[in-house]
């Protein structure tokens, strides 16, 4: 036992020590002049989990009784265009698409094809930025970022004549995000890497109600919302 500690106190000194020399000793700089440039560019892969926020026009005293979703991970790419503003404070636009599929579990129902409908969605989703960074430790940059987006969503159904009672969950076309996250910039030999991840909140009513007022499908929902998040990996 003794010497079990002995070896964890030796681990936790060696790392103690490489953590202080990677953020305190000067290291060689890969890529010195990357953030003086005015524009860069660069593209994003990644992968996004969303579900979505009921307003109900009656609540429900049984969490049982509200709709369920079940969520899945989609896949994020896209192009990034950065605007440098000084040493801490870039403005970014990242165009992408986004492919995602929640799962809606309707109660009240026995048959499947009435209390499940797979939501799949396409979002071309265009976020504008601003990224807050700290000074930039040897070849690392950690950041913050924030700001609005606008998606366009291409399976949306908006304007398709079937509704739930005919299997098709309906959704607006286009919807607002507000956008929060952190990541951190690393500095390799030849590009920068930058993994982040971020939350996206819809602002907007992406419900389409069914025809009938009373449905058992929309009837009683006020406003549906899409919220999820999602990890990008950046390359430039």
């Amino acid at each position: 036992m003794k010497k079990l500690f002995f070896v964890l106190a030796v681990l936790c000194i060696a790392n103690s020590a490489n953590a202080q020399w990677f953020f305190n000793k000067e290291r060689l700089a890969n890529l010195e002049n990357f953030d003086k440039k005015r524009l860069s560019w660069g593209y994003f892969l990644g992968f996004n989990s969303y579900d979505f926020k009921f307003d109900y026009k009656q609540e429900f005293g049984d969490n049982k009784t509200e709709i369920q979703v079940e969520r899945s991970s989609g896949f994020n790419v896209g192009l990034v265009g950065d605007v440098r503003i000084n040493d801490y404070l870039n403005v970014r636009l990242e165009p992408g698409l986004y492919f995602m599929q929640r799962n809606l579990i309707f109660p009240g129902f026995e048959e499947k094809r009435d209390y499940l409908r797979e939501v799949k969605s396409t979002y071309i989703h265009v976020p504008l930025l601003l990224k807050v960074s700290t000074k930039r430790l040897n070849n690392i940059k950690p950041f913050v970022v924030g700001g609005v987006s606008t998606a366009l969503n291409l399976s949306s159904e908006e304007n398709n004549p079937e509704d739930n009672e005919q299997g098709k969950f309906r959704m607006t076309k286009g919807t607002n995000f507000y956008e929060l996250g952190f990541g951190i910039d690393f500095y390799l030999y030849y590009f920068k890497f930058t993994p982040s991840i971020r939350g996206v909140f819809s602002m907007s009513n992406e419900l389409v109600p069914d025809d009938d007022p009373n449905s058992p499908w929309t009837g009683n929902i006020e406003k549906l919302s899409s919220r999820g998040f999602f990890v990008n990996f950046t390359f430039q």
